[in-house]
C-alpha cells in the first residue's frame, strides 16, 4: 500500500477543522498529521510534521493565510497549498495564485472534491472551484482589452524566452490542460510532457502550474504565441 498523503489543515475555526478532520479521515490514502489555528503558526508545523498538502483558510487572526502561503511556498521543497475559504475576490484569487498555491476551493466545496483535489494537487495537478475559473477567465477577457498593461508586456517578454515546444506546452496548461490532454493534442509521451513542464517551470523562475496558467492568462497568448 501507499504511503498515505499527509495533510495539515490551517483554519481558525475549530468546527472546521474537526469537520474537515473527520471528512479526510474516510480517505485511506490521507492522514491528517496536524491542526493549527493561525498562518503564523504554519512554518513551525510544516517543519514538525512535514505535510504534503496544506489545507489553508484565509482569514485569521494574526496571519492570513495568503501571507502564510507566500512564506510557505518560498520555501525549499515546500507542500503543496490549497486555500479553502468562504472569501473568493478576484484579489484573494490571484494573490493566492501568485504565491503559488495550486488549488482554490469554497468551504461548500462538496468532500469527495476536497479529497479529489488533494489528491490531483498533490500529483502536481491545480484544482480551481468553478466560480474561480469563471473569475479567471473574466480577468483574461478583462487584460484583452488592456494590451499596454505592464504586466501583460512582462509576461509575453518571458514566455518568448522559451523554446517553441515549451511555449506550446505553457499554452495548454494556460487552458487548465492535463499532462495526458497535453500529450494527445502535441503527440507527446506523458514523461515528455512532465519533463517539459519541468523545463518551463525553471527557465520562468515558478512553482507550479497554476503560476504558470496565470502567466500565460497575462500575457492573453490562449490563441498562439506572440507575433
Amino acid at each position: 500500500m501507499n504511503t498515505p498523503l499527509r495533510v495539515l489543515i490551517v483554519d481558525d475555526d475549530a468546527l472546521v477543522r474537526l469537520g474537515l478532520s473527520m471528512m479526510l479521515a474516510g480517505a485511506e490514502d490521507l492522514e491528517v498529521v496536524g491542526e493549527v489555528a493561525d498562518g503564523a503558526e504554519v512554518v513551525g508545523a510544516v517543519n514538525d510534521l512535514r505535510p504534503d498538502v496544506v489545507l489553508m483558510d484565509i482569514r485569521m487572526p494574526r496571519m492570513d493565510g495568503l501571507a502564510a502561503t507566500e512564506r510557505l511556498r518560498a520555501r525549499r521543497e515546500p507542500p503543496e497549498v490549497i486555500v479553502l475559504t468562504t472569501f473568493d475576490t478576484d484579489e484573494h484569487i490571484l494573490r493566492a495564485m501568485r504565491a503559488g498555491a495550486g488549488g482554490f476551493l469554497l468551504k461548500h466545496t462538496p468532500p469527495a472534491e476536497i479529497v479529489r483535489a488533494i489528491r490531483q494537487v498533490a500529483a502536481g495537478e491545480p484544482m480551481l472551484s468553478p466560480s474561480v475559473l469563471r473569475r479567471m477567465m473574466t480577468y483574461v477577457g478583462d487584460l484583452a482589452d488592456a494590451p499596454r498593461d505592464p504586466r501583460r508586456e512582462r509576461a509575453r517578454r518571458a514566455l518568448e524566452d522559451l523554446s517553441p515546444g515549451e511555449r506550446s506546452v505553457a499554452l495548454l496548461v494556460g487552458e487548465g490542460r492535463s499532462n495526458g490532454d497535453i500529450g494527445r493534442e502535441l503527440s507527446m509521451s506523458v514523461a515528455t510532457v512532465k519533463a517539459y513542464v519541468s523545463r518551463v517551470l525553471a527557465k520562468l523562475g515558478l512553482n507550479n502550474r497554476v503560476q504558470v496558467a496565470l502567466l500565460v492568462h497575462d500575457a492573453a497568448l490562449e490563441d498562439g504565441p506572440p507575433g
